[in-house]
């Protein structure tokens, strides 16, 4: 397997450590509802996961939950998010979270992403925090202001190795910024703990430690849960393209500083989901979300598909024509999976139709999958099969169900998730059916037209081939 670490800027082979993958996938922060744009990370990671498990390996997947810490400013300055979304809504800090927990596993689940084997909250790996600060300050990596306690970046000769910038491009991109912490030693230096004063004096959520009562850092969150929950140095960190400057790149300080070893192995990072040409983001006028999508009729697993349309490394443009084209490819789909329900009794299969074939589509796209998660080119196979086989023989259907199973093993689009449909549609069909047929005999094509036609209002397609008619759901 093949894929693109952010860390040496290449494409590499990539196998475990050990016997299981060691997968952290950065989770949300829980002050509002994800937007599309946050969902397109999600079932990346999904994806990824997927791929990795139908290649043949085993996976322990942990993904935090931000409850507590993330600013609103990455330069740890202003409001927490969480506190500003408990303003907002008239809920307590814990309310909301709770809240944003529930709505954000409603949209995985609707995405039909699989559950990691284990989700941590940031305020239930408070003692590993702790325990983290306390190694980088024996060992002079952070020092204590009288606002927080800062993680120094100058003691370290290979900070930024992440996005490849040198922490003295950083500083002179720093000059002139407004320092709030007169405590603090360099404006790159990043907080590992907030005390409760000033500012935060009032803040909800806070604990005590050796040093004061506060509460912790962003940063802090996810090297004090991937220890805890995987221990050291993982195999993949993913995470969107927003991150690799600041927030994983201050993660594999602080984790490398106090461990003295290699955080990931790996770092995998989607490109932005942009809208009208512009970053989506929660602060934003126009931001949708998955309920947005909903509303406006669309299946959940339609915008699954329009994400896996595109590279996760290349940007993606969101339009409400280019979820309406990846709806009705979900349909086409849809309606090529129901011919496991209505297998044809012919002489010969279609044309394109060979059990051979069919093997080598499976061997294909797992092939380009595992070639640094090429869905779209996966995506292509499954259009070219579609368009191209107009029904089953019912000796092919185990070769045609298992097609589709892989398809929804990589993919996650539940192709074989419908059900057969009803007795009474089924018994519609076969009215109308012998209708055209006499009308066909009569010569009648208007009325053959208009029987068929009378059946959309149903929600039922129908599609004639050389050796019968196969319906599909609209």
């Amino acid at each position: 397997m093949k894929l693109h670490n952010t860390l040496t800027k290449k494409i590499e082979d990539f196998t475990p450590a050990g016997e299981i993958v060691k997968l952290y996938t950065c989770g949300p922060t829980v002050y509002h509802y994800a937007h599309i744009g946050n969902l397109r990370n999600v079932v990346f990671n999904d994806t990824l996961r997927r791929i990795l498990q139908v290649s043949g390996l085993q996976v322990n997947h942990v993904m935090n939950i931000t409850d507590v810490g993330h600013l609103v400013s990455d330069a740890d300055e202003g409001e927490d998010k969480l506190e500003k979304g408990a303003a907002r809504d008239g809920k307590t800090v814990w309310e909301v979270a709770d809240f944003y927990i529930a709505a954000f596993r409603q949209h995985t689940t609707a995405l039909n992403v699989l559950s990691p084997s284990r989700v941590t909250r940031a305020t239930d790996a408070i003692p590993a925090q702790v325990e983290i600060i306390r190694l980088l300050i024996e060992k002079e990596f952070a020092y204590i202001s009288k606002q927080a306690i800062y993680f120094d970046v100058s003691k370290l000769d290979d900070y930024g190795k992440l996005s490849g910038q040198k922490l003295a491009d950083k500083e002179i991109g720093a000059r002139g910024e407004v320092v709030v912490d007169r405590g603090k030693r360099n404006p790159q230096d990043f907080a590992l703990w907030f005390f409760t004063v000033g500012h935060y004096k009032n803040h909800q959520m806070h604990w005590d430690s050796p040093w004061g009562d506060g509460f912790p850092g962003w940063h802090l969150e996810c090297s004090a849960i991937i220890h805890q929950e995987l221990g050291e140095t993982i195999d993949i960190h993913t995470g969107g393209v927003d991150h690799i400057g600041t927030h994983h790149t201050n993660e594999i300080a602080q984790s490398e500083a106090a461990f003295g070893k290699p955080l990931a192995r790996f770092w995998l990072h989607n490109e932005f989901l942009h809208q009208d040409g512009g970053k989506m983001s929660k602060s934003g006028a126009e931001t949708i979300t998955l309920d947005d999508v909903v509303k406006r009729g669309y299946d959940p697993l339609a915008l699954r598909l329009f994400y896996l349309q595109s590279h996760y490394r290349s940007e993606a443009n969101f339009s409400w024509e280019n979820l309406e084209a990846a709806n009705s490819r979900l349909i086409k789909w849809r309606a090529f999976a129901d011919l496991r329900f209505q297998p044809m009794r012919a002489e010969v299969d279609p044309p394109g139709f060979d059990k051979i074939l069919f093997d080598e589509v499976r061997r294909s796209v797992t092939s380009q999958l595992a070639n640094d998660l090429n869905t779209p080119e996966a995506i292509t196979w499954l259009d070219s099969l579609s368009d191209s086989i107009q029904y089953v023989r019912p000796h092919r259907l185990p070769v045609f169900t298992a097609t589709l199973q892989h398809f929804d093993n990589v993919l996650g689009l539940d192709l074989l998730g419908t059900e057969d449909i009803s007795d009474a549609q089924k018994q519609l069909i076969a009215e109308r059916e012998n209708e055209r047929a006499k009308a066909r005999q009569n010569e009648d094509w208007t009325l053959v037209n208009s029987l068929k036609d009378r059946l959309l209002e149903q929600g039922i397609g129908l599609r004639d081939t050389e050796h019968g008619t196969v319906w599909h759901r609209l």
